[in-house]
Order: structure tokens, then sequence, then C-alpha cells
């Protein structure tokens, strides 16, 4: 592994784990309504899941273990862009945030979706 490879391993490390925290934050913006408690419990649970997966793929005990753990982060950031889309419903005085992580976890997908393309 060379040095580009092992900084983009780290920065996509790093990435995952502001995206999780920006959720976090926004979590904490939101109003104290039932359907936003039940919102932000899945979304947590799912964003976090994006970078602690991908952590785990970079520790991988194989390849096929390491593809796993990528098929599971993008499948993580798709039902994380799912709850962003409903907390956007749900909260529209929050629409900006909610759209900039929207087109992050996006961003998760299409590159998840690179790493398991270059596999086959």
């Amino acid at each position: 592994m060379n040095n580009n490879q092992v900084n983009k391993k780290f920065d996509l490390e790093d990435r995952t784990l502001e995206f999780a925290k920006k959720v976090i934050d926004l979590i904490k913006k939101l109003t104290k309504k039932t359907v936003n408690f039940e919102l932000s419990s899945q979304v947590m649970r799912s964003a976090g899941s994006i970078g602690a997966n991908y952590r785990e793929a970079n520790e991988a005990l194989g390849r096929k273990d390491f593809f796993m753990r990528i098929r599971i982060s993008r499948k993580e950031s798709k039902e994380t862009k799912y709850w962003l889309e409903l907390i956007a419903h749900n909260n529209p005085e929050f629409k900006e945030i909610v759209s900039a992580l929207i087109e992050e976890s996006s961003e998760f997908i299409k590159i998840f979706s690179a790493i398991i393309a270059k596999s086959n």
C-alpha cells in the first residue's frame, strides 16, 4: 500500500466520523417531538454505523471480510439518507443543514459503490 492509499483510507475514516458528528449536532437542534425522537434514534444508529463498518473494513481479516464491511457501509449510507429525508420532511426549518448531510451520504454511497465495483 502506498502513502496515497494510506492517506485516502484515513481521510475517509475522518470524513465518516465528522459526518456522524454533524448528524449528532443536527439531532440536538431538533424539537422534542415524538416523531423526532424516533427519527433521531434511527439516523443516529445508521450514521454511526457507516464509519464504524468502514474502520472494521480497514482491519478486515481478508478480502471477503473487507468487501462485506464496505457493502454494510454502503447499506448504512443508504439508510441514513432515507432517515435524513424523513427528518427534512418533518423539520423544514433545517432543510439547508439536512440537505448537506443528504449530499454527504450520497457521496458515501458513490464511494463505497466504486470500491465494490473495482473488486469485480
